[in-house]
């Protein structure tokens, strides 16, 4: 049995911290009265820890069915309880890619199977994410959160607009992968000075926000929730926070390596190879004020494993997507809360908060404890996840979860 008294810990409530003492027993979380803290002499004490809401990733790739070799539902949703999440949403391209009820009931008994904590699938927008027919939207909206045909861009206006009109009728947004084939001209990394520097090819910023603009417009012809999925650059920052001015119904998330990296940190290795690219550091900026000022309004991991082989290629060779959701709260903290750029709370509301309530989450929320003092290097070896490919290799960081607790049960502990 678990036993474990949490002193003086600071809990998130409200938008703000209470400090206070609580114990852990078994998976079950409750606050303890200060007369009875003489009742807990052989629990594990813990000081000063902080307890957050679990939280949640809209975007991330568990790869099964199709492609268990990269990541399986149970691998990844043990790798996402370490790194704090109770709620994750998967995208789908899979195989078979869920874009009818038959094929979606494939993923939905893995995960009722295996997940440790809630998976949400997402439904292909068109069959086999091929962007030629939409899929069967209304036989799977009972039983996704949205509509995605994430690592492809719906290149037809025409059929990117009945996209939308189907999925208002449904109540379900469209999550969209904003990316124009016709201008990516076989590039791989972002279009700036490391490129250049050694004639690689890039993959230039119109190719982001060009679908972003063009979407905002059958935004407001067909009244569509609509979400933004990973952007990158500074154009996209701007040209939302404009489209929210008006009142358009547009969310959007960015990553934590768009947040805290820059085009000239890459290397000539898999892991630095990720779609979109990291860009150049005046779109870092420009980023990081679109989540001051919450035009960006949450954080997403695009948790995207593939094999070492897969990853060993260098930066042309290797397929796209990096892990990250073991990483995502410390390196945030690390670089964005410890420097003073943003407060936890707002952390919290951007990895927690902000998420749920876009996507109309309602489930238990449930906790996940951290000791934000540890100090430690990044090490992909020490991962949950079976995909190692991490641009943050080697990277000191604080923060290390103790423990995430959901429904009564324990999905990750470290005591």
């Amino acid at each position: 049995m678990m036993k474990v008294f949490l002193k003086n810990a600071k809990m998130f409530q409200d938008g703000r911290f209470v400090t206070s003492d609580f114990s852990v027993i078994d998976g079950v979380l409750s606050s303890v009265d200060t007369a009875d803290k003489a009742n807990y002499p052989n629990f594990s004490v813990y000081e000063n820890c902080y307890i957050f809401p679990g939280f949640c990733d809209v975007h991330v790739h568990f790869r099964e069915p199709g492609f268990s070799y990269k990541e399986t539902v149970k691998s990844g949703s043990m790798a996402a309880a370490r790194g704090g999440y109770t709620s994750v949403c998967t995208m789908p391209n899979l195989n078979p890619v869920p874009d009818s009820k038959e094929n979606l009931d494939i993923q939905l008994d893995i995960i009722k199977k295996d997940a440790v904590i809630n998976v949400h699938p997402y439904g292909a927008i068109t069959v086999g994410e091929k962007g030629e027919k939409l899929s069967d939207m209304e036989a799977m909206a009972d039983e996704v959160v949205g509509f995605s045909d994430d690592g492809r861009g719906v290149q037809s206006e025409a059929l990117m607009l009945e996209a939308m009109i189907k999925a208002k009728e449904l109540g379900k947004p469209i999550v969209a992968h904003c990316e124009d084939n016709s201008l990516l001209r076989g590039g791989y990394i972002h279009d700036g000075e490391y490129a250049a520097r050694n004639s690689h090819a890039g993959i230039c910023s119109e190719s982001e926000w060009g679908p972003i603009a063009r979407d905002i417009e059958l935004i407001k012809r067909s009244g569509c929730a609509y979400h933004v999925c990973h952007i990158s650059t500074k154009e996209s920052v701007d040209i939302i926070r404009r489209a929210k001015a008006e009142g358009v119904d547009i969310t959007c998330e960015t990553g934590p390596h768009y947040l805290t990296m820059n085009d000239m940190q890459l290397k000539d290795e898999g892991r630095f190879k990720m779609n979109p690219p990291i860009r150049s550091e005046e779109d870092r900026r420009a980023l990081v004020e679109g989540l001051i000022d919450g035009t960006i309004d949450m954080v997403a991991t695009d948790h995207a494993p593939h094999s070492a082989e897969e990853k060993s290629k260098g930066l042309k060779g290797s397929l796209m997507g990096v892990v990250g959701i073991e990483t995502a709260f410390p390196i945030l903290y690390t670089e964005l809360v410890k420097t003073g750029i943003i407060t936890l709370e707002k952390l919290v509301e951007v990895l927690s908060i902000n998420a749920r309530k876009r996507f109309g989450l309602k489930e238990d929320v449930g906790y996940t404890v951290w000791k934000l003092d540890e100090k430690y290097v990044v090490d992909p070896e020490d991962f949950l996840s079976m995909g190692r490919s991490t641009p943050f290799e080697g990277k000191e960081v604080y923060g290390k979860n103790i423990m995430t607790l959901l429904s009564g049960k324990i999905a990750y502990e470290n005591i």
